[in-house]
C-alpha cells in the first residue's frame, strides 16, 4: 500500500533549514552515515512532492537533478523552469488532488514530501500525510524554518521505529 511519507532532517530544535534555506548546518555533518539509508528509502519512492523554494534550492545547490525521471510535483503558483529529462508537473490548489495524482503514479512505491515544512503541514492538515521520517541532527539552530508548522491540527503522532544514525537518531511515526 502506498504512503505518503515527509523525509526530513531537523535539527534538535525543530528546524529543517536556517533563516536563509541554508542547509550548511546539515551539510557539516557529511553523508557517510546516512548513505545506506539514504537509498534504501530512496528505493522505495515512485512519485515525489516538494515546495517552490525546496525545488528551487535542489536545483541550485543540487549540482543537477538527483530524482531521474521519478514524476514531481511541485507546489507553486508561479511558472518554473524544468531541468532536462525530469518529471516536473506544476500545481497549486486543492492537496488532496495532488496527493492522488502523486500516489497513482507512484505506483505500488511511496509518495516522498521532500518539503519544505509547509508543504508537510497542508498534507497533514488535509489528512494525507500518513508518516514521517525525521533524523535529528545533534545541532541547535535556535531560528530557522519549522519541521512542521501546523497552526489549527494538532497531530497525534505514534512512534513506530528509530534508527540511530551515527551522532544522529531517525524516529519515524505514523499520523492518526
Amino acid at each position: 500500500m502506498t504512503r505518503i511519507q515527509y523525509y526530513v532532517a531537523s535539527s534538535l530544535d525543530g528546524f529543517i533549514a536556517d533563516e536563509h534555506d541554508g542547509l550548511e548546518w546539515l551539510l557539516q555533518f557529511g553523508m557517510a552515515d546516512f548513505t545506506d539509508h539514504y537509498e534504501r528509502f530512496f528505493a522505495s519512492v515512485g512519485a515525489l512532492v516538494l515546495g517552490a523554494t525546496t525545488y528551487e534550492w535542489v536545483l541550485r545547490e543540487g549540482g543537477g537533478w538527483p530524482y531521474g525521471g521519478l514524476p514531481t510535483w511541485v507546489l507553486t503558483h508561479r511558472a518554473l523552469e524544468a531541468p532536462e529529462g525530469a518529471d516536473i508537473r506544476l500545481a497549486s490548489g486543492d492537496v488532496g488532488a495532488i496527493a492522488d495524482a502523486a500516489v497513482a503514479a507512484a505506483g505500488d512505491r511511496n509518495v516522498w514530501v521532500v518539503g519544505g515544512g509547509p508543504v508537510a503541514a497542508q498534507f497533514l492538515a488535509a489528512g494525507r500525510l500518513d508518516e514521517l521520517l525525521v533524523t535529528y541532527m545533534p545541532v541547535a539552530l535556535g531560528r530557522g524554518r519549522p519541521l512542521l508548522p501546523v497552526s489549527d491540527v494538532t497531530p497525534v503522532l505514534s512512534l513506530t521505529g528509530v534508527t540511530r544514525l551515527g551522532d544522529a537518531v531517525e524516529h519515524v511515526y505514523r499520523v492518526g
